[in-house]
């Protein structure tokens, strides 16, 4: 799926992570990727996270999945809503979704989260800490979109929910199949089901916390120390008293700890790391057996086409020296000119273009053949 019309330009400079819009249906063809029927029979397997919110009177209720089938022959007149996370990797046709927002860097991609509701269905007025784009797939949606919030903003007391208590309406737009509305980090919003058969395609995008990213790398440091990297003071002189921690003490310390954190090269290489983390690593494409490199190689020559898990995350950092890290689940590998390119047309997603760039190169083919066997790449089922 493509847009037909829409200022990916404009959009950054004015409404990315300032103002909500909404974007009228800007494809050049809308159709509707996932039945509802698909839908609850995702949120019925086991390692697909779901979540039915059913409304009881004027309170909301959460049950986590997977769902027995039969649940939803039980749900009643109330309205209700069925979210389930990461579609995306399920569902070809919903991962496609993806590509017309990409021009939001990859490493932020969370993932598609689609959601069904009857007439009134709705998850409440709430807020976010990523931003969204929240497209109408099928039926009708009127969603209404409030003040900037932040982690002290009243919520409602509720045990799964993170309801605001105060909702001060600024905006309301009813969106029909095909309409987009973006939401930034901290807006209120509430999306209420105007009609039955209603989905909504959410998707999300990444943004690590402060928090996130000092406890990450402080974990990823004092995994690295050696237990021999200590505090050393070989030019110690005796002090008037021996309660007193010197300011030469501090120092040392103090560059013991700056030093390291400002270590920007191994951060560097931290950070690609572990925005490539997978959010749900249980899509394991491994293969029984794992292959040789000759195998492999004797493949690709051949003409097999490869895949990318649509679970894991590929990404590249561009080094000073113009060489290439490549970033894959979690792992780095440095590529050489020989494999450069081919990385490169990896994160792109370009993987029509892999074979010419693998032709005859041993390097490339020990790559493939590493992510093959741990699960990022496959060859296709009828190869």
């Amino acid at each position: 799926m493509k847009f037909a019309h829409f200022d990916t330009d404009a959009f950054l400079r004015d409404h990315w992570q300032k103002r909500p819009l909404l974007i009228r249906n800007p494809w050049g063809k809308w159709h509707n990727p996932l039945a509802p029927d698909e839908l609850a029979g995702l949120a019925c397997e086991e390692g697909v996270e779901s979540r039915l919110i059913s409304r009881d009177g004027i309170r909301l209720a959460m049950e986590s999945g997977p769902l027995p089938e039969e649940r939803f022959g039980e749900l009643g007149k109330d309205p209700w809503t069925l979210l389930v996370q990461a579609v995306d990797h399920h569902v070809p046709d919903v991962a496609a979704l993806i590509a017309p927002f990409r021009f939001v860097p990859d490493w932020r991609i969370d993932d598609v989260m689609v959601s069904y509701a009857v007439t009134g269905g709705g998850v409440g007025p709430h807020f976010d800490q990523y931003d969204v784009f929240l497209i109408q797939g099928l039926g009708t949606r009127r969603w209404r979109v409030g003040q900037l919030c932040d982690s002290a903003t009243p919520l409602l007391p509720h045990e799964d929910l993170r309801l605001i208590a105060s909702f001060d309406v600024t905006d309301e737009w009813d969106l029909e199949p095909g309409d987009i509305l973006y939401v930034p980090p901290g807006f209120a919003h509430d999306g209420v089901a105007t009609s039955d058969d209603c989905m909504t395609y959410s998707i999300g995008f990444r943004a690590p916390s402060r928090a996130e990213l000092i406890e990450g790398w402080c974990d990823a440091l004092v995994d690295a120390a050696a237990d021999e990297d200590r505090y050393a003071d070989p030019d110690l002189t005796t002090q008037l008293n021996p309660g007193e921690i010197r300011a030469d003490a501090i120092e040392r310390m103090h560059a013991m700890v700056t030093e390291a954190l400002a270590d920007r090269e191994a951060f560097t290489r931290w950070v690609g790391r572990h925005v490539s983390i997978p959010k749900y690593p249980d899509m394991d494409w491994r293969p029984e057996e794992q292959l040789t490199q000759d195998a492999v190689g004797d493949l690709i020559a051949d003409g097999a086409e490869l895949s990318r898990n649509p679970a894991s995350r590929f990404s590249f950092i561009r080094r000073p020296d113009g060489a290439i890290t490549l970033f894959v689940d979690g792992e780095a590998y440095d590529c050489t000119a020989e494999t450069a390119d081919f990385a490169e047309h990896l994160c792109a997603g370009a993987m029509e273009q892999t074979a010419g760039l693998l032709a005859g190169s041993a390097e490339a083919v020990a790559l493939i053949t590493t992510l093959i066997n741990q699960g990022s790449l496959a060859f296709d089922a009828e190869d």
